[in-house]
Parts: structure tokens; C-alpha cells; sequence
């Protein structure tokens, strides 16, 4: 570098500041003047025209001296310089039209010095920002990957799914199965939909290579495939051919079964797998990524019924399949569900029964992606937006450091102004200062999103949709982009006004002089940074109280008695017996006993049983419910029970403790009596008392055998500890005729209660119990009932975990932000306290002044924090149980919690003021 000292030295030597900050100043405008000349050189002038130039520019900006007047208390004449100011700008109005992109690279290469040069301070503006963009980034992730991004099918917006809304006692239900037999009349009378088609979930046994496993199947009718618009990646779809009943048994394999069942062999085409003891070819292969309505299924086949055979009496297992549809080319959804009104009108004439009237069905057709999202799109918009004020409270945290060292770099800013550069000359390099700060917090918060997604992935709950779609992809990476560039103006503008304050010729000259040092900052300072540690202290309490109401939910959640005790003893694995294995209905139990029996005498275990599902299951049986003696009249359907299906023994294992009455015994089982036990709500709500419940009679769906009540059950909280335990009817496990056709339980859940539950040991000993009975059966979805428990609780663990995090986050930040703002002012009022102590002022006193200001601050920002949480805390409500969104004693804890760390965040600058030394601070 040039020699450039010599000439910016001398006009600042009259201005008597410190030797290091007067070397500062020298250093960084020999800095530009080296910058401007390497301009020049490159401009092809020469080296010497270069610097005569530089200097020429340097002095025509010159107004140094009109700001040195009122310190030297008389005019001195400027420098000589090569031109008046106005020829400078007229100069710099025929500047090239790239003079803009390269004073923007000067100040690029200039913020990249002072990053350089105040290590401490660039890393912590950066980490700080880091965390705020990097959490914030990660939540954006997951809302983008669940809620924003379009369904992976081709234009996906056109896909529906299509149900019926129907009467059940004064309930209306909005989403209801379809009927078999609706197929034909939507498939090939609807006017809105270029294909429509059903589906249905199940369970097969594969057999014939390896071990016998265990799979999820998905049953379609012809024009899911068709409607979604996915290409197999081997192979074909299903054709008309494949569903026509009496065809060649023929299947799909999902593209993760394909992986690990044949390893990815790509000329699986055409072989025959043994599925449930039937041959099957398989024809195609769909991709890794695929899904139906959010479903997931190793195998997929044709679903295939006669509709004339098929009758869907009044249960909604007659009703057992869902809808899906593309719309033709401009139909809307309002036209759609006028469509299926339509067709839902035409469908009861042609059966022409009463029964259908009386359900009232109406039509529900909706978009697809509402049915894969559900209810959880509000709870992650709201966990998003609580994660983000995070990132505001790290925008104000850095505000405060900013004004701090504006502050600091008074006479810099000033002597800039002095020597001629405009104020908005200044302002763009201070702000591209602060963006270029801003986008390297972002960068790294970018890397903290990678490994903060990959935690939240591992806490998501497994009902959380579409977890294989969240990633960072160029949506999130354009959205960091765009917080770290909203985030350097937020935090960046903030000091430009202050500094806006501050360029008259009066108040530059005080910079320059330096009178700043000594005398406490001026009052718009103190303005700044009080507004600046309320908003912090606000936010942090905002926060504090979501991630309270949570704790208070979780807590609230957990006290609930769901209905069955120490379920980590509760050992639960699934088994499902073949219909070709075991024809004969009537053999289904005594399997099942046998199996239960060889299990009962594992070691440990106290007690076993088997059910159709283990409490708290996403899936369940529901049915039309009628009790005796009360009076649905003539076009009112009974309301719906959630039926469940047990065996003797099966409440007593589950710990679920019968109030009156007694349990099944097998041999009402194999007899064919006609009992049933109720749940207590039901009992209540039908008869109004539990004891008076023993001895009635329930119908249940279109059966016309009335069953007499043995026994009334705790209530059990099915559906999770968030929802009310639900009227359920206790059916004992043997041949079903509850429509026109069979319900026989072959797949349920044999539970047994040890000590022993979880270990691997004691599964191995139950899939050798089992193999006894019948080889090659496969045991499956092996957990204890604790895990279940714990998963129907994952939602609100999910929820509680972010909150709490980003409460703790922005606690700490408001504790910093307190911190801050008065140990600088313990330091711009040291001389000040240093007067004070030596004119007698107690310690105790001086720390009272800054504690007060602390204090006050802090209650300030508390009090706004409170009424805006007790407005917003209301989009919360979905995610809380047992508590209100302004639950008094949330609001009063987090305010205890908030007060006591501003209080310890305000005593330690406090002390530090105490301790000053007299002597040291007026001497000095």
C-alpha cells in the first residue's frame, strides 16, 4: 500500500484525539484512498494520474474545516484543494454508470474489514443472528414440506377426495365412507370428474420366500392410479382386465417393498408372489415417494366386488371405502359437491330404502392435500409463528449492539462527514455493513436448520404427514435468504437513524472532539435502546407464557387416567390368521385360544388376553348403536359407538376396572350368547345411571338380535388423553353378524401383562409361542402399550419441546439484551458514579440506580408482553387441553420467571458500577 498516511494525518492532527483512535481514522482513510486509487489504475490510468486524482477527490470533499470551526472557536480557511465542492459533484455527476456497483463493492470489501477487525463482536451479531434465522429456517422447513409444497402427484390442486356427510342421532358426521355400490354411479354418471375411483386399507400374509411377512395393503378400484397421474417405475397399472372379478390375481409393489423385500431387482416383473396362500403376478412397481391420501401400503391391489352383490346396510362397515377424483378442466369444488348431490339423490332412488333417507347424506368432496394435512397445518402455522418472534427478539438483541457501537464509532462516522462523504454515502456503507452481518448469520443459521431439521425429524410424531417431503430445498434456502435480508434492514435501519440525528455541524463537532466520551449518552440513545430491551423482554415473555400453557397441557394430559394402568407391563403384538389358512369361521377363536393359552405360560406373564385394538389406535370400528327403551323415532339413525371386540380376560389384562357386572367367559364365546358390556359413558347417556344399565338390551347396525348388557366398563380415553373417552361397546371376540355378511376378528392384538414387556428376550419366547400353534405365522406390530400411550401424547411432546426451546432461547436473549444496555451505561456514567461515591453516595445506591432502570425496563416490557400474549395465546387453542389461553397462573409464573432473570441480569452491571474507583475514574 501507498504511503497514503502523510496526507490524512495532518488534517487530523489539530483535532487532539487519543493516539489509537486518531491511528484508527488514519488507517481506514488511507484504506479508501488505497481502494479509490486501485479503482483509477484499473480505469487505465496511470499510477501517477491515479494518485494525483485520489488526492484531488480526497480534498475536493473536503468541508473538514467548516466542522473544525466551533472547536478551534474561529474560521479557518480549507485546504487548498483542485476544485469548489460543486465541480467535485458536478465531476461525480459524469462519473460511468458502474460508479454506483463499485462504491457498493468498496463498501462490501470495507464491511469485510471491520468483520475482520472486531472479531468478538462480528461473531456474536452472527451466532446471535444464527440462532434466530436458524430456528426459524427449520420450522419453515417442516411448514413448507407438510403444508406449502403441492401434493406429488401432477397438477395435484385438481385432485379430491370425495365422501358423503351423514345423520347419526344429532350428530352430523362430515366425513363419511362411500358404499361399494356408489362406484359405478360416480364412475360413470359424474360430470365434474375426469376419473374417480376407490380404495380401501388391509392387512396379507406373504408367503413363499424367506420367513412369512407381515404386510399393509391398499385396495383400488379402477381410476386412483388413474386420477393421481403417478407412472409406475416398472411395470404397468392395473387395467380393466385386473379388476373384473373371477381375473388373474395380479400385484403392484411400493417402491420401498420392492427395496427391501427383492433388493431393487429390476426384472421383478412377471414373478408370482404367494399372498395370503393366493398366487399373484406382479405387474408394476410405483415409486419410493408414493401415496395414497398420505397412505403408505407395501403391497396395492384390485379391489374387486360385484356391486350388485354388494349391500351396504346401515353400519359404516357398509360404507367402507374412501373416494378420490380428478376434477375435469375448470370445475370447481362448489360445482363438484352439486355433482355428488346429484348422484347421492339418484343412488338412494335406485336402492329405495327408507333407512338411507333417514341418514340424510349430503356431499363432501374437498381437496386432497386437506386430507393429508388435516389439523395439523394450523398447529405448525402457529408453531412457526411463535419460533419466528425469536428471530425478531435476535434482531432487537442486535440492534441494541449496533447502536452501542455507532456509539462508540461517533467521531469516525463524524470525521466521514467532515471530509466531505454524503449522509447517505455513509448510511449505505453502514447498512451494507449490517446485511453483510445479517447474511452470514444466515449462512450459518442455514447450517443450524440442516442439523435442527434433522433433530426435529427424529421428535416429529409418525402421524405427522409427509415427513419424507420435508427438506431444504430452494424454497427454504430462498426463505433464509429473505429473513437474513429482512433481518439486516430490521436491525440495520435502526442505528441509521440514530446516526440521521446526528449531522449537524454542532453535533459533529462535539463527535469529533470526542466530548462523548466522558458524558452519558444523549437521551434519543437511551430512547433507542429502552424501546429496544422492552421489545426483547415483551417477546421473551410471549413465548415463555406458550411454552408455559404447554407445560400446563402436557402436565394436564399426563393426569388423565386413560383407562388402563401400568401400561409399560402391557406387552401387545399383532397376529392376523389367513382366511385360506383357516376357512372355517368357527376355528378362528379356538386358534386364537390355543395361541393365547401357549402365551399365558411364558414365563412372567400374569395375565394374557386378545383384542381387536389396543387402546388409543389411530383405527376403530364404529357402529349405529340403538339402546332399549329409547325412542330414535321415525327418521332419526342411532348416534355411533366405537365397537370393540375382546376376548375374556381382555379388561382385566388392560387393567380397565368393570363397575358392575361381570366379564365374558368362552363359553358364551363358543355358545353364541348374545352379551355385550358398555362403557360407562354410554351407560349414562343412555340410561342414565350405571347400575341401571345391567339387564338392557343393545341393537346393534341392522341385526335384529338384541344383546343383553352383562357388564358396565371404566370409560377408556380411546382417541388420546385430549379427547373425551368415548361411548364404546365391549363385544365378545367370535363370529359377528352385524350386517348382511360376517365381522370376524383374524387379525387382533394379543396383550399380556409382565414385568418382562419390551425386553427382547420375552418377544422371542412369544413368536416361539406362536409358531407352535401355527408355523410360519409372522407376528407383528410388537410394542408395549406404553409406547402407544406415548405416541397418541407425541403431537402435544412435539409442540411443548419447540415452545420450550424457543422460550429458553428467548429468555436468554432478554437477559442479554438486559445486560447489555446497562453495563453500557454503567460505562458512558462512569465519570458520573465515580462523582458520586467521592461526594458520599453509598454503593448501595449506585447499584439501586441501575437495578431500577433494569427493573423498570423489565416491567414495562412485561406489561406489554402480557396483553399482547393474552391476545394472541388464543391461536393456541387447539394445541391446549385442560387449560385456557389466559390461564392466570401461566401469565403470573412466566411474568415470576422473567422478573427474577431481568433482576439478575440488572444486579451484575449494577455491582460492577458499585465497585468503580473514585480516585481512578476523576484522575483518569
Amino acid at each position: 500500500m501507498r504511503n497514503w498516511t502523510e496526507h490524512v494525518r495532518p488534517r487530523l492532527s489539530s483535532l487532539r484525539l487519543s493516539p489509537a483512535r486518531e491511528q484508527e481514522i488514519v488507517e481506514e482513510l488511507a484504506q479508501h484512498l488505497e481502494d479509490r486509487w486501485r479503482e483509477l489504475v484499473a480505469g487505465g490510468a496511470s499510477e501517477d494520474d491515479a494518485t494525483r486524482l485520489a488526492l484531488a477527490e480526497f480534498r475536493e470533499g473536503n468541508l473538514l474545516a467548516k466542522y473544525m470551526a466551533p472547536l478551534r472557536q474561529a474560521h479557518t480557511p480549507a485546504s487548498i484543494t483542485v476544485g469548489s465542492p460543486a465541480e467535485a459533484r458536478g465531476a461525480k455527476a459524469g462519473a460511468p454508470a458502474g460508479h454506483l456497483l463499485r462504491d457498493v463493492w468498496q463498501d462490501l470489501r470495507y464491511a469485510t474489514r471491520m468483520v475482520r477487525r472486531q472479531p468478538t463482536f462480528s461473531l456474536t451479531v452472527i451466532l446471535t443472528l444464527a440462532l434466530g434465522i436458524g430456528a426459524t429456517t427449520a420450522m419453515f422447513s417442516v411448514v413448507n414440506g407438510v403444508v406449502i409444497k403441492p401434493l406429488p402427484y401432477p397438477e395435484s390442486e385438481n385432485v379430491v377426495t370425495i365422501g358423503v356427510s351423514a345423520v347419526f342421532g344429532t350428530q352430523r358426521t362430515p366425513d363419511f365412507p362411500l358404499a361399494p355400490r356408489m362406484f359405478a354411479s360416480y364412475a360413470d354418471n359424474g360430470r365434474s370428474f375426469q376419473e374417480f375411483g376407490l380404495f380401501s386399507l388391509g392387512e396379507a400374509t406373504v408367503t413363499g420366500s424367506g420367513s412369512p411377512e407381515h404386510s399393509n395393503t391398499l385396495q383400488v378400484t379402477r381410476g386412483i392410479l388413474t386420477a393421481l397421474r403417478v407412472q409406475p417405475a416398472l411395470g404397468r397399472w392395473f387395467s380393466p382386465d385386473d379388476h373384473r372379478p373371477g381375473a388373474e390375481d395380479t400385484v403392484i409393489l411400493s417402491g420401498g417393498y420392492w427395496q427391501r423385500r427383492f433388493g431393487g431387482d429390476p426384472h421383478v416383473i412377471g414373478r408370482v408372489m404367494t399372498i395370503d396362500s393366493r398366487p399373484r403376478a406382479v405387474i408394476g412397481v410405483m415409486p419410493a415417494s408414493f401415496s395414497v391420501r398420505g397412505l403408505s401400503a407395501d403391497l396395492i391391489l384390485p379391489l374387486r366386488f360385484d356391486p350388485a352383490l354388494v349391500d351396504p346396510g346401515l353400519l359404516p362397515e357398509g360404507f367402507c371405502c374412501r373416494g378420490i377424483a380428478r376434477l375435469k378442466p375448470g370445475a370447481t369444488l362448489t360445482q363438484a359437491n352439486a355433482d355428488v348431490a346429484r348422484m347421492v339423490d339418484a343412488w338412494k332412488r335406485i336402492e329405495n330404502r327408507a333407512q338411507l333417507d333417514d341418514l340424510q347424506l349430503g356431499p363432501a368432496v374437498r381437496p386432497l392435500k386437506d386430507d393429508v394435512v388435516g389439523d395439523v397445518g394450523r398447529v405448525l402455522w402457529v408453531l412457526l409463528g411463535s419460533i419466528s418472534v425469536l428471530l425478531v427478539i435476535a434482531c432487537a438483541n442486535v440492534a441494541n449492539l449496533l447502536l452501542v457501537r455507532a456509539e462508540g464509532r461517533g467521531q469516525e462516522l463524524a470525521v466521514r462527514t467532515a471530509l466531505g462523504a454524503a449522509w447517505g454515502r455513509t448510511a449505505r456503507a453502514l447498512l451494507v455493513e449490517s446485511l453483510t452481518l445479517s447474511l452470514l448469520g444466515g449462512l450459518v443459521g442455514l447450517g443450524l436448520a440442516y442439523g435442527g431439521l434433522r433433530v426435529l425429524l427424529a421428535l416429529a410424531p409418525a402421524n405427522l404427514p409427509r415427513l419424507n417431503e420435508i427438506t431444504i430445498d430452494a424454497a427454504v434456502l430462498g426463505f433464509a435468504v429473505a429473513a437474513s435480508i429482512a433481518s439486516g434492514l430490521l436491525f440495520g435501519l435502526i442505528p441509521l437513524v440514530r446516526f440521521a440525528r446526528s449531522k449537524s455541524p454542532l453535533s459533529l463537532a462535539d463527535s469529533i472532539r470526542g466530548g462523548g466520551r466522558s458524558a452519558s449518552a444523549g437521551k434519543s440513545q437511551h430512547r433507542f435502546q429502552n424501546a429496544l430491551v422492552v421489545v426483547q423482554v415483551a417477546l421473551a415473555l410471549v413465548l415463555l407464557i406458550g411454552s408455559g400453557l404447554m407445560i400446563r397441557t402436557f402436565q394436564n394430559m399426563r393426569s388423565v387416567q386413560p383407562g388402563f394402568t401400568d401400561p409399560a407391563t402391557i406387552q401387545s403384538v399383532r397376529v392376523l390368521l389367513p382366511a385360506v389358512d383357516v376357512p372355517e369361521p368357527e376355528r378362528v377363536t379356538r386358534v386364537q385360544q390355543d395361541i393365547l393359552d401357549r402365551l399365558a405360560a411364558i414365563s412372567g406373564v400374569t395375565s394374557a388376553a386378545f383384542l381387536d385394538q389396543v387402546p388409543m389406535e389411530p383405527f376403530r370400528i364404529n357402529a349405529i348403536v340403538a339402546a332399549e327403551g329409547q325412542d330414535y323415532g321415525p327418521k332419526k339413525i342411532p348416534p355411533t359407538r366405537t365397537i370393540r371386540i375382546v376376548s375374556p380376560g381382555a379388561l382385566q389384562t388392560l387393567g380397565t376396572p368393570l363397575l358392575v357386572g361381570r366379564d365374558f367367559t368362552w363359553e358364551e364365546l363358543y355358545n353364541q350368547r348374545n352379551v355385550a358390556m358398555v362403557s360407562e359413558s354410554f351407560a349414562r347417556a343412555e340410561w342414565s345411571t350405571v347400575e341401571g344399565a345391567i339387564g338392557k338390551r343393545v341393537l346393534i347396525g341392522t341385526s335384529q338380535t338384541w344383546q343383553e348388557v352383562i357388564a358396565v366398563v371404566a370409560d377408556v380415553h380411546d382417541a388420546g388423553a385430549h379427547m373425551p373417552a368415548p361411548a364404546m361397546i365391549y363385544w365378545p371376540a367370535r363370529l359377528q353378524d352385524f350386517v348382511a355378511g360376517t365381522l370376524l376378528p383374524r387379525s387382533v392384538n394379543f396383550v399380556m401383562r409382565s414385568e418382562r414387556a419390551g425386553t427382547e428376550a420375552f418377544v422371542r419366547e412369544i413368536r416361539q409361542a406362536v409358531v407352535e400353534v401355527m408355523p410360519g405365522l409372522p407376528v407383528f406390530q410388537v410394542r408395549t402399550l406404553a409406547e402407544v400411550y406415548d405416541q397418541s401424547m407425541a403431537p402435544t411432546s412435539f409442540s411443548l419441546i419447540l415452545l420450550a426451546i424457543a422460550g429458553g432461547m428467548a429468555l436468554l436473549l432478554g437477559i442479554v439484551g438486559i445486560y447489555g444496555v446497562l453495563a453500557y451505561a454503567v460505562m458512558q456514567r462512569r465519570r458520573e458514579v465515580g462523582i458520586r461515591l467521592a461526594l458520599g453516595a453509598r454503593s448501595g445506591s449506585v447499584k439501586r440506580l441501575f437495578v431500577y432502570r433494569g427493573m423498570m425496563l423489565s416491567g414495562v416490557g412485561i406489561a406489554i408482553g402480557t396483553g399482547v400474549a393474552a391476545g394472541i395465546t388464543r391461536w393456541m387453542s387447539s394445541l391446549l387441553f385442560g387449560v385456557t389461553p389466559v390461564d392466570a397462573v401461566t401469565f403470573i409464573a412466566a411474568a415470576v420467571v422473567l422478573t427474577l432473570a431481568a433482576l439478575a441480569a440488572s444486579y451484575l452491571p449494577a455491582h460492577r458500577a458499585a465497585a468503580v474507583d473514585p480516585v481512578e475514574t476523576l484522575t483518569g
